[in-house]
């Protein structure tokens, strides 16, 4: 097992919370964190057959069995169970007494609101990060990097992206999907992802999006949600606060893997990706994933953010940090251009409250600074880097 940024989190919630929950998208490695993590502790998988049946049958004979606790996974398959659970929990007053894994958000999410409200400390685990690949399974090549994604199973087996990426879509299409969506026509919704994965990085126009699908608005907007739901995509919301301009107030879309959205974008070799038009966005794409990665290890809310006013001035990533706000501005280029700095230097004489030095994240090599501005390569961002 490659060893997760998460284990960290997981211990010092288990100290506070009687259950806790991962959440992420399929593939993500939520079932081997949980077992590595609490090899201690028993395994079921309700996405047996026999123990699905079991749960939903006789929830409290089920959970009966397990006075040590257990590690339930794919437990949204099952939500009824989380009722049962408070009170088992309740009476035992056992900080880190069940571990529950589940890649679905809505059926999770609701019946944790409902049921387990206080009880649960969460972790969302994403694909792995460059910090948990480490220098040597990081790619030598940002090229590499972008086409190969964060997926373990693509750096713990000898698998290619071109081989994973195809089965892992149409695994998730033929069964996730069906189960979310009552979608009659797959290859829509195949068009769907591909148009959204098109448009990572840019503003969501619902409208627009669901017009070049064949499709209303209003479906957009429930596919949209399916997709988040599943961990594949997330809205970047714009950063409001502070500034007294006109602001835009759309958020933009993002891809959360860099490695899918270029397969989905019919890109299979650095060749294609070296001139595709799309490569400053997969290397966005790649930037924000890996920020919001490094939030969600350490247990922090994404609280990510985009600034744009209303004549297109832009800054990729603001966060907010204790020292002030952190403008980071995010660059494909292997070399330094001296008109970088210019959408963040004219954001910070536009701020009504204490700023961080600049960042900039491009795509060469090396750590300095340059015109008020700190310069971070890639590969220093991967692997040294942590925001927040």
């Amino acid at each position: 097992m490659i060893p997760r940024q998460a284990s960290s989190t997981l211990n010092r919630l288990a100290q506070g919370f009687p259950v806790l929950v991962i959440t992420g998208p399929r593939q993500s490695g939520k079932t081997t964190l949980a077992r590595a993590q609490f090899a201690n502790k028993p395994y079921v998988s309700l996405e047996n057959p026999q123990e699905r049946e079991f749960a939903l049958t006789d929830p409290q004979r089920f959970l009966a069995r397990f006075g040590d606790g257990a590690i339930l996974d794919e437990v949204q398959r099952c939500p009824q169970l989380l009722s049962w659970l408070q009170q088992m929990v309740d009476e035992r007053q056992r900080m880190g007494d069940f571990i529950l894994t589940g890649s679905a958000q809505f059926d999770l999410l609701a019946g944790i609101t409902q049921s387990l409200a206080g009880r649960v400390g969460r972790v969302e685990l994403l694909p792995l990060s460059g910090r948990e690949l480490g220098p040597d399974r990081l790619p030598q090549t940002l090229d590499a990097m972008l086409l190969n994604g964060g997926y373990p199973a693509l750096y713990d087996r000898p698998l290619a992206p071109a081989d994973w990426f195809p089965n892992y879509v149409a695994t998730y299409l033929e069964r996730d999907v069906r189960q979310l969506l009552a979608v009659q026509d797959l290859s829509q919704f195949h068009r769907f992802v591909r148009m959204c994965a098109a448009r990572s990085g840019e503003l969501l126009n619902l409208a627009a999006l669901g017009a070049d699908c064949g499709i209303s608005a209003v479906t957009a907007a429930k596919w949209l949600s399916v997709l988040e739901t599943s961990y594949l995509v997330m809205r970047l919301p714009p950063y409001h606060r502070n500034f007294g301009k006109r602001l835009v107030k759309t958020p933009k879309l993002y891809f959360l893997d860099a490695g899918l959205m270029a397969w989905l974008l019919g890109i299979r070799d650095a060749t294609t990706l070296e001139t595709h038009a799309t490569r400053g966005a997969l290397f966005e794409t790649w930037v924000v994933s890996e920020l919001l990665k490094q939030r969600f290890n350490a247990g922090q809310r994404a609280d990510l953010y985009f600034w744009r006013d209303n004549v297109g001035h832009e800054v990729d990533v603001v966060l907010e940090t204790p020292q002030g706000l952190q403008a980071i501005e995010i660059k494909s280029g292997s070399t330094f251009a001296s008109d970088w700095p210019q959408a963040v230097r004219k954001w910070t004489g536009m701020a009504d409250t204490p700023t961080n030095t600049p960042i900039i994240i491009f795509g060469g090599a090396g750590s300095y600074a340059r015109q008020d501005c700190a310069v971070m390569g890639w590969r220093e961002v991967a692997l040294d880097w942590l925001c927040g």
